[in-house]
C-alpha cells in the first residue's frame, strides 16, 4: 500500500459533541487538569455506553484513578473538550472526582518523583 494513501482507522470514534450531548460550555461539575477521576460503576455496567466513555471508565478504575490531564493525553483529546466530557460523566454519576492534593501534600519529594516518572511513561 502506498504511503500517501490514508490508513483505515482501527475503530470508529464518536464525535465530541455527541459524547457531551452538544454541550459547549462547562458542565455542572467543574474540573481542573489536576482533578483525580475514578470510575463509579463496575466494569460490567459499561456495555451500553459509547466506546470513549468505556475507555475512560476502564482507565480510571478504582481504587487509583487518574488526573484529568493524564486522561486527555491518553485519549488524544484536548483538555477543554475532555473536561466537558468528564463533566458529563460526573453529572450522570459514572465517575467520582477528587480535588487536587493540598499544597502541603505535594511537597513530598518522593511523590513528585513518582508523578514525574509516571508522566514520562505516557
Amino acid at each position: 500500500m502506498p504511503q500517501d494513501e490514508p490508513q483505515p482507522a482501527s475503530r470508529r470514534r464518536t464525535r465530541l459533541y455527541a459524547l457531551t450531548d452538544g454541550r459547549t460550555d462547562a458542565a455542572q461539575t467543574v474540573l481542573t487538569m489536576d482533578t483525580t477521576i475514578t470510575a463509579a460503576a463496575a466494569d460490567d455496567a459499561h456495555g451500553a455506553l459509547p466506546t470513549e466513555w468505556q475507555e475512560i471508565l476502564a482507565m480510571c478504575a478504582p481504587p487509583g484513578g487518574r488526573a484529568v490531564a493524564e486522561i486527555a493525553a491518553r485519549m488524544h483529546i484536548r483538555l477543554t473538550p475532555m473536561t466537558l466530557l468528564l463533566g458529563e460523566l460526573a453529572d450522570r454519576g459514572l465517575i467520582h472526582h477528587r480535588p487536587p492534593l493540598a499544597a502541603t501534600d505535594t511537597t513530598d519529594v518522593h511523590l513528585l518523583m513518582r508523578i514525574r516518572d509516571n508522566l514520562a511513561r505516557i
